[in-house]
């Protein structure tokens, strides 16, 4: 009776809140609806158009009236704002748009907020390396906080492309190559900035979805390029984090500027209207990337007015920067290419946006500048971003136990990125204007104190290139922590600097190399043909070796590099990324042992360029080889002069500690169409101290229909454990965990045998398998 009595009221609960929700969106249909009704084509189409603006110049020009954006605005043609930061400055703009405009609809204000706001966390491939998704949740939900604070309701985040190659600089930005791990931090972020999905709130912020879809897999890793594949792999592999996102519910979603099947993704109808729309149930609305629109006459698939006609028709509701909705779709309205109805669904799609943002209660609701002084840069959160920082650095390699240091050691600091603060940002940061980022030189001096020494030189160039240099360093270069010396670019000879580093090395104990890329290396329009160390700092790193003190390499960079000489002759290796405001504490907390590095990589690192694309959740050929770190075989599918496995595989990271797995233990050996397992493992700590370990379940479908990887990952889970203690890992699957989009693009488990591979990374697994009944 009890339980009936739950039931009920449970039930009762659903159905009011069922209720509720379908009142607040009968008012939300009724207020857009009369708004509509009062509204001009040209004040629809104006809702369509964002533009970009820099410094607010209201009150300059009071003589002469208001200046060109203000007027657009006050006459109704500009919907929203992006590019801005600043709740004063933000809201005098939108005392323009409410207090001048006819109807007074207020803006939208957008900011690309990728890792952080004023407090920069790491970048979001460092953020996935920690494979910890309540991190990444808080990351975002700070990042809500401060940008909400400032002024800011939309953010161009998650971006959720998946990538396999790391030529492609905004790999970045990305969760990596898996599209499984990538769903599920896709839902963090928008879990963090969309918390509830409730964006009444003053605290969160619009999600926008990027880049849609399939941006990461452009050719030769070469950025805005072209992309091509089929829509069997697409669905399998590239768009799992796409759906995960909508069905978080993310309010928005940024088209991509790749092609598609022959159709640049801001013109594809089949992905913007019949995937996302129609199969997704997605209700938001979308925006172009940065032009899109007009550089649809680039691709060659029509002129300005059938291009602009061709972007709403496919779904896209927002013009970013093109000002083609707004200068030709009266024009394709009045040559019958479009009708009323396309302009007033993308309308009405923007409006619902704002509203669901509570923009027409409060135009200024996010404009608080008590509220941001009070919560931007907060200790709380910089201690969040070294916490996070703490647990993103990945272990690479560390021969002979050479880390954690002593912080009694006479430490030589060398290399282009040792004292660098503002390179700790990466790319896309959130310019920390009240933080100050600290350097890797900072960190080690305050972490060794009094018990040691520091000393510090460059040693090289960034790169070879004079001119490449000065365009790297040139919109870079912060001041140094010391004696606030601005970094030159060139100002002394290659020799002088290497010397001076090796005479350092030679008082020291132990070096730290602080090499890799700069911020300007990676991120948007930052493709490179040879995602290595630069050949400066090479030369720097092996006359560092002939020294024969011991070397750490602590890496800078956006994305996997080859490192095949540097893993031969390097006995440890610190793999950092860009860590944000406190990089320098959070890397001497790993380098001097106060934190155990947990973190594993999400992209695999070639041994050479031309691995690339490479990544583990390949397919077998007709002709497989042996294993993938089999040597030369003719007639195989492999190279003459390099094994096919990566350097370091996905899901790879090392610790202080060690690990040991068991065997699995499988609750049955079949399983139902329609039912479930449970697979267990033993890990033990069979080291001396503390750690974190991600244990990795993977799945190998035997036989399919249609050809499937040689593994895929579909669980994951983090175990703390103390020295010599022992855990049973218990990882439940189900039919869905088996699923893949078959040749006719139907969602299905096949009946069959299915391996279940369990390790540390996605090649040292145990195995067992089961069966699928029919």
């Amino acid at each position: 009776m009890k339980k009936q009595i739950l039931l009920s009221l449970f039930f009762l609960a659903a159905y009011a809140a069922a209720m509720h929700s379908q009142e607040k969106a009968n008012t939300m249909e009724t207020f857009i609806k009369n708004l509509m009704d009062k509204m001009t084509v040209k004040e629809k189409i104006g809702q369509l158009n964002l533009t970009v603006s820099g410094g607010f110049v209201a009150g300059e020009t009071l003589e002469k009236g208001l200046n060109p954006l203000e007027q657009r605005i006050a006459d109704g043609e500009v919907g929203g704002l992006f590019g801005l930061k600043n709740a004063a400055v933000i809201k005098k703009w939108q005392k323009v748009a409410v207090e001048n405009s006819r109807l007074h609809i207020p803006l939208i204000f957008g900011l690309d907020v990728i890792h952080g706001y004023d407090v920069t966390f790491p970048i979001p491939l460092a953020l996935a390396s920690s494979w910890n998704m309540e991190l990444i949740e808080q990351v975002a939900r700070t990042s809500a906080i401060e940008a909400s604070s400032d002024g800011v309701c939309w953010v161009y985040s998650p971006m959720v492309d998946i990538c396999h190659d790391s030529r492609w600089g905004r790999i970045a930005e990305s969760a990596g190559e898996d599209p499984y791990l990538g769903s599920v931090i896709a839902k963090a972020w928008v879990k963090g900035y969309q918390t509830n999905n409730d964006l009444s709130r003053k605290d969160n912020v619009m999600a926008c979805v990027k880049h849609y879809a399939l941006y990461g897999a452009a050719e030769a890793g070469r950025d805005y390029n072209t992309v091509d594949m089929s829509r069997q792999k697409a669905m399998n592999e590239y768009m799992l984090p796409y759906k995960a996102a909508c069905e978080q519910g993310a309010g928005s979603y940024m088209a991509s500027f790749n092609e598609f099947e022959g159709i640049p993704v801001t013109a594809n109808k089949y992905l913007l209207d019949d995937v996302l729309r129609k199969q997704w149930g997605f209700n938001g609305f979308v925006v172009t990337d940065y032009t899109g629109t007009m550089e649809l006459t680039n691709h060659g698939i029509g002129n300005e007015v059938e291009v602009t006609a061709r972007a709403l028709k496919a779904g896209i509701d927002m013009d970013m920067v093109s000002e083609y909705f707004s200068q030709h779709l009266e024009e394709a309205l009045e040559k019958g290419i479009i009708e009323l109805a396309d302009i007033d669904k993308a309308c009405r799609r923007v409006l619902e946006a704002k509203y669901k943002l509570g923009l027409f209660d409060n135009p200024y609701k996010y404009c608080d500048e008590k509220r941001a002084k009070e919560t931007l840069g907060t200790r709380s959160h910089v201690e969040q971003a070294r916490k996070a920082a703490q647990e993103c650095q990945v272990l690479l390699k560390n021969e002979g136990n050479l880390l954690p240091l002593k912080k009694s050691s006479k430490v030589a600091l060398v290399g282009p990125l040792g004292d660098r603060a503002q390179d700790m940002l990466g790319c896309w940061s959130g310019n920390s204007e009240i933080v100050r980022p600290i350097s890797l030189l900072e960190g080690l001096k305050e972490a060794v104190g009094p018990m040691g020494t520091v000393t510090f030189a460059e040693g090289s160039y960034l790169v070879a290139d004079k001119e490449l240099e000065k365009i790297l360093v040139g919109n870079s270069m912060g001041f140094a922590s010391s004696g606030g010396r601005r970094y030159g670019v060139h100002e002394r000879s290659e020799e002088e600097m290497l010397q001076e580093a090796i005479a350092i090395a030679q008082k020291s104990d132990i070096i730290i190399a602080a090499l890799g890329e700069n911020i300007n290396m990676n991120g948007e329009g930052a493709s490179r043909s040879e995602p290595d160390i630069p050949e400066p700092q090479q030369k720097l790193l092996k006359a560092l070796v002939k020294t024969g003190k011991p070397v750490v390499l602590v890496l800078f960079t956006g994305r996997p590099l080859v490192l095949s000489w540097e893993d031969e002759h390097i006995p440890a290796i610190l793999n950092t990324w860009f860590l944000g405001v406190q990089a320098g504490p959070a890397i001497a907390d790993v380098l001097f042992g106060d934190a155990n590095p947990s973190g594993k990589i999400t992209a695999s690192f070639p041994r050479n360029v031309g691995q690339l694309p490479i990544h583990y959740n390949h397919k077998n050929t007709g002709r497989p080889q042996e294993s993938d770190d089999a040597g030369y075989v003719r007639f195989k599918s492999n190279y003459i002069d390099v094994v096919n496995a990566p350097l370091y595989p996905f899901g790879f990271g090392l610790s202080y500690t060690t690990y040991e797995y068991g065997e699995i233990t499988l609750s049955s050996k079949t399983i139902p169409i329609n039912g479930k397992l449970t697979a267990k493992i033993n890990i033990k700590n069979t080291g001396k101290r503390s750690g974190k370990e991600t244990v990795q379940l993977y799945i190998r479908d035997v036989y399919s229909t249609a050809t499937r990887p040689v593994k895929e990952l579909k669980a994951f889970k983090q175990v703390a454990l103390e020295a010599g203690e022992s855990r049973e890992v218990t990882f439940e699957i189900t039919v869905d965990d088996l699923k893949y989009y078959n040749h006719d693009l139907q969602y299905v488990c096949e009946p069959g045998d299915f391996e279940v591979l369990i390790g540390p990374n996605s090649r040292d697994l145990k195995m067992s398998m089961f069966t699928v009944l029919q």
